[in-house]
């Protein structure tokens, strides 16, 4: 009987360390997998960003879709500026201004008008790709959104957010972490996912991983 307990207990002791072992490992194998995403998808966040940019600098608004970003940054053309020569110390505290030199020939500024995507980004950047979730196995497109909200000295304010939430991007992982990693966000009043910008609050287009 002593023999029994004693071999009960010792399973006992071995199952519990596994567990144990395995809860660990788990939620290693889960940030290591969801930092590797996330790493993915903040490039493209910052991506769509940089062209929501150019795009209100251009036309006073933020691309109300990704198709109006697409074509914007597939066929707009944007002033690329070539510079040769710079005014020296000495012209600087002489008061002369730039457009005087180029006048008189002392430096050269020409202007050439480029794809927008090739400007902001280069020739072989795919932006086909810009919208989609940028995760093996995951079918998605991040979301994308504008309004008009008002500063609290009275300004209206131009902002759009984009982002994917973790439901999207992590379903395949540990869903007890998951469901965790969701509940947080949830009672600290966070995006529960990635994003950048936002509709709620002025926030100078930052990403919420910033």
């Amino acid at each position: 009987m002593k023999i029994t307990l004693r071999v009960l207990l010792v399973a006992a002791i071995f199952l519990l360390v596994y567990m144990c072992y395995r809860s660990i490992m788990g939620s290693i194998e889960f940030d290591s997998e969801k930092g590797s995403r996330e790493n993915a998808i903040k490039a493209h966040l910052v991506d769509i960003r940089k062209a929501q940019i150019e795009y209100k600098n251009v036309y006073g608004v933020h691309a109300a879709n990704f198709d109006e970003l697409s074509k914007f940054l597939k066929e707009k053309k944007l002033p690329f500026v070539i510079k040769e020569g710079e005014l020296t110390d000495e012209q600087l505290e002489k008061g002369m201004k730039e457009k005087d030199a180029i006048k008189s020939g002392l430096i050269k500024r020409d202007t050439f008008w480029v794809l927008a995507k090739d400007t902001l980004f280069s020739p072989a950047y795919n932006v086909d790709s810009m919208s989609i979730v940028p995760v093996a196995g995951v079918n998605a497109r991040f979301s994308m959104d504008t309004a008009t909200l008002v500063s609290p000295s009275g300004y209206t304010v131009k902002v759009f957010e984009s982002g994917v939430k973790y439901d999207t991007y992590l379903g395949g992982l540990n869903r007890q972490l998951l469901i965790n990693l969701k509940d947080k966000a949830t009672k600290l009043g966070k995006y529960d996912g990635l994003r950048v910008g936002s509709v709620k609050e002025i926030n100078n287009n930052a990403g919420n991983w910033e």
